[in-house]
């Protein structure tokens, strides 16, 4: 598979005549030739396929993914280390009162829609945490999309293989000082949005977005496999400890 831009495209012909090709549904691997955005288009096509997939960089940002080289692809992936991440499940309730399900494998995202600033009280596993954080919005992400936009907004890297989650606030105003909080993968999280008709707030599952939102379940899916294949010495758990230790 690849993405839509030209280095891609020229990339996947090559490949296609140099070692054929298959129905992604019969194959034992899937090449997805991009950058992280393909990686996560191709994952979420094979949600339930359990078929792993191999990334080679030929797009702009490639931390899902491996170098490209046309030589000893099948070698490569016979050698290949595999890295298993969960999805999270996103049930987002409007103001019309309508139901809105989502899957993201690397995070849930809530923002203020307007100027005004976003107001959220917070649970966990049915007990409120955090009565009312104010903010631009907050973002609960998995341990494979700890590296992505939630640190950007300075949340916590997780190691591939800890059971956590981060909640993280992005431009908390009150409380000031609220950092976010690491959570075991198996805790419920609810956001209540306050006042949701003065400061609307859009739920954002990876890409799937839902507007005008007044509460959003989140929870991890243990029952979903997603296979990824890293070539030896540059695993998703290897990439995420050394993001660690750059500067």
């Amino acid at each position: 598979m690849a993405s839509e831009v030209p280095q891609a495209l020229d990339a996947r012909e090559r490949l296609v005549k140099k070692y054929g090709n298959a129905d992604p549904l019969r194959a034992d691997v899937i090449v997805a030739l991009g950058g992280d955005g393909l990686m996560l288009q191709t994952l979420r096509m094979h949600l339930k396929d359990a078929i792993p997939i191999y990334g080679m960089n030929r797009g702009s940002v490639g931390f899902l993914t491996n170098d490209y080289s046309e030589n000893d692809l099948r070698g490569r992936l016979q050698r290949a280390e595999r890295n298993c991440v969960h999805p999270l499940a996103m049930t987002a309730h409007d103001q019309n009162g309508n139901v809105h399900n989502g899957l993201a494998i690397n995070e849930v995202s809530l923002f203020r829609q307007t100027h005004q600033a976003a107001k959220l009280r917070i649970s966990i596993d049915g007990r409120v945490r955090l009565e009312e954080l104010v903010c631009d919005g907050a973002l609960v992400a998995t341990p494979a999309g700890s590296t992505a936009y939630n640190l950007s907004v300075f949340g916590p890297i997780i190691p591939i293989k800890a059971p956590l989650l981060a909640l993280t606030p992005i431009s908390a105003f009150r409380p000031r000082g609220w950092r976010g909080a690491l959570l075991p993968n198996e805790a419920q999280i609810e956001f209540e949005v306050l006042e949701p008709e003065k400061r609307p707030v859009s739920a954002v599952a990876d890409h799937n977005e839902t507007r005008s939102v007044t509460r959003v379940e989140i929870a991890q899916v243990n029952n979903i496999d997603l296979l990824l294949l890293f070539d030896p010495g540059h695993s998703l758990e290897e990439r995420i400890l050394s993001e660690q230790f750059r500067y």
